[in-house]
């Protein structure tokens, strides 16, 4: 299992970006979905996760309000939104299906990491 992420880039503090994130080969429908980020020097973290169903959604304490997790299975596509942003969402993002229920959500990646999408948020 393994995703490609786009969408990054350079965005100054308050800006926002919007990042998506396609299964390379496989339907996510069936999927949850986690989007995790790792700054320089720190490990990676869980950000915000969506349900298989859609229907959950979890966000860390420091994006919540700011940050929203969606998916379309039309399009076959996860994305997430991030207003709002300040330098400290500085970081590649990555984004995973997750170990869960079909209504839950968390953090156990499944598959292998792909690129990631880098975000600086700087001015």
């Amino acid at each position: 299992l393994q995703f490609v992420e786009s969408g990054g880039g350079l965005v100054q503090p308050g800006g926002s970006l919007t990042l998506s994130c396609k299964p390379s080969g496989f339907r996510l429908d069936y999927y949850a979905i986690g989007w995790f980020r790792q700054a320089p020097g720190k490990e990676r973290e869980g950000v915000s996760c969506i349900s298989a169903s859609g229907f959950t959604t979890n966000f860390a304490d420091p994006v919540k309000s700011r940050f929203t997790i969606s998916k379309d299975n039309a399009k076959n596509t996860a994305y997430l939104q991030m207003n709002s942003l300040k330098p400290e969402d500085t970081a590649v993002y990555y984004c995973a299906a997750v170990y869960a229920d079909y209504n839950q959500c968390g953090y156990q990646a499944l598959g292998v990491w792909g690129q990631g999408t880098q975000v600086t948020v700087s001015s």
